[in-house]
C-alpha cells in the first residue's frame, strides 16, 4: 500500500483543462517516486496515499496543489547583453541562475523583443510552465516497494544500478 518512505511507480497521463495531452510516462517505463519526500504534486500525492498497486484513478488537481499560481514578479526582461555572448537564447529555452542568496532557479525564455536602446531585451520566467494551471491526471499504481537506504538517505528513487547524479 502506497505510504509516506514508500517506492511508487505509476503509469500516468496528464492534461490540461483543455484537454491537451501535457505529459506521459513513457510505455513500460513507469514513474517511480519517493512518496512522501515532495517529488511529485501534492496535490496528486495525497490521492495516491493508500492506494495499491492495481488502482487506476483520476485526479484533478488545483493549482495551489499543483505548481502553484503564477507570480507576476516571476516575469522579468533582461538585456540580452546581461547573458554570455555563446548563450543559445531562444522561445522555450530554461537555463539555471544562481540566486544571490545562492539558491538556484530555472528561468524560461517566453519572449525575445527588441529593446528602446537597439539591445533585445529577453524575457524570463521564474514560474513554474504549469503554475496557475489546473492539472487532470489519469494514473495507475503499477508498484509499490520500500527503498533502498541510499534512496532513502539521497530523498528520491534511483534508476538501474543505483546513484546517477
Amino acid at each position: 500500500m502506497i505510504e509516506d518512505g514508500k517506492v511508487v511507480s505509476v503509469n500516468y497521463t496528464l492534461k490540461n483543462d483543455a484537454g491537451e495531452l501535457l505529459d506521459s510516462s513513457a510505455p513500460d517505463e513507469p514513474l517511480a517516486y519517493l512518496h512522501g519526500a515532495h517529488n511529485i504534486v501534492p496535490g496528486l500525492e495525497r490521492k495516491l496515499t493508500g492506494r495499491k498497486p492495481g488502482d487506476k484513478l483520476e485526479v484533478v488537481v488545483d493549482p495551489g496543489d499543483g505548481y502553484g499560481m503564477r507570480d507576476p514578479r516571476g516575469v522579468q526582461d533582461v538585456p540580452r547583453n546581461a547573458f554570455p555572448p555563446d548563450a543559445p537564447l531562444e522561445v522555450g529555452a530554461s537555463f539555471v541562475v544562481e540566486t544571490p542568496n545562492g539558491e538556484l532557479m530555472q528561468l524560461h525564455v517566453t519572449a525575445i523583443k527588441p529593446g528602446p536602446d537597439g539591445v533585445d531585451l529577453i524575457t524570463c520566467d521564474a514560474n513554474h510552465p504549469l503554475a496557475g494551471e489546473r492539472l487532470h491526471f489519469s494514473v495507475e499504481v503499477v508498484g509499490v516497494r520500500e527503498p533502498t537506504d541510499e534512496e532513502r538517505t539521497h530523498g528520491h528513487v534511483h534508476g538501474p544500478g543505483g546513484h546517477h547524479h
